[in-house]
């Protein structure tokens, strides 16, 4: 009796190619736009924060590729341009403690007369979890305090955001 093979002669395999993640090499590929814009002073500034769109494409520019979690503090005067783009605060993969009294100190310091809170979700799930909500009212109900309006707190997750504002929950 013979016996059947199923091999595939060699002149009929297919070469196998090693197929790119694509989430991998747009990271890659913009980090290295992102290093050309900072090393020829071409990276964005903006006069004035006057549309969210404006300040999301800021943001993912500052936040998308970092691989630990950091929290900024936009700080604005009365015509929305920016003061001062604080990186207050820095975590793990996962976490960041934020301190309010802290966020107001430096509020205080360059006399600014409202805020935008942000931060980045290095995993790119850019969903707040119950201690974003958490610290954002807490920082809300701080700075009323002083007179300094929340205008919006965005997390950054790669080249997504979440913004509290347009969802209505600030």
């Amino acid at each position: 009796m013979n016996k059947i093979t199923h091999e595939i002669p060699a002149a009929y395999e297919a070469p196998t190619k090693c197929v790119p993640d694509l989430n991998t090499t747009i990271a890659k590929a913009l980090k290295v736009v992102l290093k050309e814009l900072k090393s020829k002073s071409l990276y964005p500034t903006v006069a004035a924060f006057t549309a969210p769109e404006l300040v999301k494409n800021y943001l993912i520019i500052s936040l998308a590729l970092e691989e630990r979690e950091h929290f900024h503090v936009l700080y604005l005067d009365n015509q929305h341009k920016l003061l001062l783009d604080a990186r207050l605060f820095s975590g793990t993969i996962d976490g960041a403690s934020v301190y309010p009294r802290e966020v107001v100190k430096q509020a205080l310091q360059c006399n600014a007369n409202a805020v935008i809170l942000a931060h980045n979700h290095p995993s790119g799930v850019c969903a707040p979890s119950y201690a974003d909500k958490q610290i954002t009212e807490k920082l809300k109900q701080g700075l009323a305090t002083i007179d300094i309006r929340v205008l919006d707190h965005i997390i950054v997750g790669h080249m997504e955001t979440y913004s509290f504002a347009e969802q209505g929950e600030l």
